[in-house]
């Protein structure tokens, strides 16, 4: 699990860095530096959908797999809301924000929650996750890691402290993946791992939209749409 110890530390680390420098600016430039960090997470999205979308053809672009955005994302937020994921994120970060001392932040859980699915949404954190399992290769969290302690730390500075404890579903996310490598790894063929990337694009999308914009769009009531995006690689037809 050393991938996970480190993508683990580089967010507390990056957390730590963000609540630092987060003390230098001024709460209109700390709104300033949400957006930024919004419109960076928007256009890393949109990079990560359209590599799933487009394809050359004859020289030519042409999309693909926009049936399985649209299903993926209807059924899986339908679940998603009868579940109430949503209010379990936010009753989670309710209860850190206790036990941490910080029930005076009321920035605390909307920070929590959206640099929770900003990290743990993905295929690099599942797939990293399974090659540290099976092969003792943490490359691909290392490299996680460093864009997360950016991230984060970013995040931090312009949201607050509730971001650096998305350190605990991140371990707690990756690490059973790790541990359930040998059983995961079978299902994550290329097909399954490229569908789960792009709709897991479209939901960090979705976060980036809520950083801009205010919070807008419930995005952990949309997370069974990625284990929707796996179990549809292994239907009889494509998308």
């Amino acid at each position: 699990m050393r991938g996970t110890l480190i993508n683990t530390a580089a967010i507390i680390l990056g957390g730590l860095f963000g609540n630092i420098t987060g003390k230098l600016f001024k709460e209109d430039q700390q709104d300033a530096l949400t957006k930024a960090c919004g419109i960076s997470v928007l256009f890393i999205a949109i990079a990560g959908a359209m590599e799933g979308m487009l394809k050359i053809e004859n020289n030519a672009l042409s999309g693909t797999g926009s049936m399985l955005v649209v299903l993926c994302l209807a059924i899986g937020t339908m679940i998603g809301e009868l579940a109430g994921i949503e209010g379990w994120f936010e009753r989670f970060g309710e209860w850190l924000k206790q036990k941490t001392g910080n029930s005076s932040d009321r920035h605390f859980v909307d920070a929590f929650v959206t640099a929770s699915l900003t990290v743990c949404i993905g295929a690099m954190a599942i797939v990293g996750a399974i090659q540290d399992g099976l092969l003792n290769d943490y490359s691909t969290l290392a490299v996680k890691s460093v864009l997360d302690f950016i991230i984060i730390a970013v995040m931090t500075s312009s949201m607050g402290r509730g971001c650096v404890f998305s350190a605990v579903p991140i371990f707690l996310f990756e690490g059973s993946i790790t541990l359930l490598a040998k059983l995961i790894a079978p299902l994550m063929t290329e097909l399954a791992i490229s569908y789960l990337s792009l709709i897991g694009s479209v939901l960090i999308f979705c976060v980036g939209i809520n950083l801009v914009f205010g919070k807008k769009v419930r995005v952990a009531n949309m997370l069974p749409g990625v284990v929707l995006a796996v179990l549809a690689a292994y239907l009889p037809f494509g998308f």
